[in-house]
């Protein structure tokens, strides 16, 4: 009787964890969401498909959506190795604020032009590094 009792305590243990863990990363998507990261992504796929052949397009954004999740996976993993519960509902309660819906609001606009930025600086690195190369 007591292993069976034993039993159903872990059992319970082990549902009220995993609960707690899938609320933690819901809440971690929603960060993730709000902070702009997924807008980045957007922004970067929107550069990307330009460079892939019209008639090849469609097929890739579908391979390039179902590639996500397991990006998503992992960037939720990051967090949940660097911050605690504490600082994730922080960070939510952050981005409900409004600058918080300020930068999820620009974030695309910010990355593209962020990305813009870049790359404009690196082709004036291009030319630095060849005079040090040489």
């Amino acid at each position: 009787m007591r292993k069976l009792i034993l039993a159903f305590v872990l059992l319970f243990a082990v549902q009220f964890t995993f609960a707690q863990d899938e609320a933690l990363r819901k809440d971690i998507m929603k960060v993730i969401e709000a902070s702009g990261s997924a807008a980045q992504m957007k922004a970067a796929k929107d550069q990307i498909l330009p460079l892939i052949p019209a008639d090849k397009q469609a097929a890739f954004l579908v391979e390039f959506d179902a590639s996500m999740p397991a990006y998503y996976d992992k960037i939720v993993q990051i967090y949940i190795d660097n911050y605690t519960k504490e600082d994730i509902q922080a960070m939510l309660k952050f981005y409900e604020s409004p600058v918080g819906k300020k930068i999820t609001a620009r974030a695309e606009a910010v990355t593209s032009a962020t990305m813009t930025a870049a790359q404009q600086w690196g082709q004036g690195l291009q030319p630095m590094m060849m005079k040090y190369m040489q």
